[in-house]
């Protein structure tokens, strides 16, 4: 339990990180350059650790899955970074929390898988929470707003093809493919919109951390999860929102807004508690199972001790 709280402390502090580093690049130079140097941090990374995975990448099992997941993630990725450079960072937390929505629907899509009472009750509650933060009512949205929704909505998809690829890809040969192939989409679409900008010695630090935490955010919220119960790492998770709002307002002086945090916790709230009821109903499902089987076994053996009796019976 206090393993998976280090881990999960450590994930905030990286998601923390990457969202600071990112707005501050994005004041030197275009966000398709932050996303290459983010991957070749992350590219100098996995030459130092992942070297033994060589002979599975050569194996080049699913590509054509992993080229789609990365295409959508990558185009996620440019989509956050611009919401961090234009928006209050607590709105953009606030809307990536909905996640879980889309991840939901595409499962349903893609994958056939059903999407209960609790889920659909989640996903009306949350439109309302995103509602909330963006205040419609109160003048025109943002566009921004509506980019980071779109950011959240591929993550969403990302995530149903990570599903897909567990089946025959290990979690570090996903993080490998990811860095080798966004790699070069960073530079196509950098040399589309106009080419390098110089980077200078004050910016280093910002790219060595925004490359650095972006493999440490994920990585440290897979730990605590792998150490601790879902129902637990989400709520810290959860946290990410208050945090991001008082960075926001010491670095950037930006006005912490209650609707934000309003909008926030209600997209957290249903998403959660639909967690829950979607874990309560696998448990019980799991166990009705175990109970079939017990139940079976039971009549098996039983059937094998009356046909015991009988053969002795028929000997006497």
């Amino acid at each position: 339990m206090g393993v998976g709280v280090l881990w999960m402390i450590a994930s905030l502090a990286s998601f923390i990180s990457m969202a600071v580093a990112s707005r501050e690049l994005s004041l030197a130079m275009p966000i398709a350059q932050i996303l290459v140097l983010r991957s070749i941090v992350g590219l100098g990374v996995v030459l130092i650790l992942a070297r033994h995975l060589l002979p599975e990448l050569r194996q080049l099992r699913d590509i054509k899955l992993h080229a789609a997941r990365n295409l959508v993630h990558f185009s996620a990725q440019y989509c956050w970074t611009l919401g961090v450079a234009l928006m209050p960072l607590a709105e953009v937390f606030a809307l990536e929390f909905t996640m879980p929505i889309w991840v939901a629907i595409f499962a349903w899509a893609a994958l056939g898988e059903r999407i209960g009472r609790a889920r659909i009750l989640a996903i009306i509650a949350s439109f309302a929470g995103v509602l909330i933060v963006l205040q419609p009512g109160t003048g025109i949205i943002d566009p921004a707003a509506l980019i980071v929704l779109l950011a959240a909505a591929g993550y969403g998809a990302s995530a149903v093809f990570v599903k897909r690829l567990t089946r025959h890809s290990s979690s570090a040969i996903i993080v490998v493919w990811m860095v080798l192939m966004q790699l070069p989409m960073g530079v196509a679409l950098m040399a589309y919109q106009g080419g390098w900008v110089p980077v200078g010695w004050p910016d280093m630090p910002w790219v060595l951390l925004v490359g650095i935490s972006a493999l440490s955010a994920h990585y440290t919220m897979a730990q605590a999860l792998r150490v601790m119960d879902a129902s637990i790492a989400i709520p810290i998770d959860f946290l990410r929102v208050p945090l991001i709002a008082v960075v926001g307002w010491l670095l950037y002086d930006e006005k912490i807004s209650t609707a934000v945090f309003i909008g926030a916790g209600l997209i957290f709230a249903a998403n959660f508690l639909a967690m829950r009821s979607e874990a309560r109903s696998r448990r019980k499902s799991a166990a009705l199972a175990e109970a079939g089987a017990d139940a079976a076994a039971g009549a098996v053996m039983a059937a094998k001790g009356s046909a015991r009796h009988r053969t002795d019976h028929e000997v006497d």
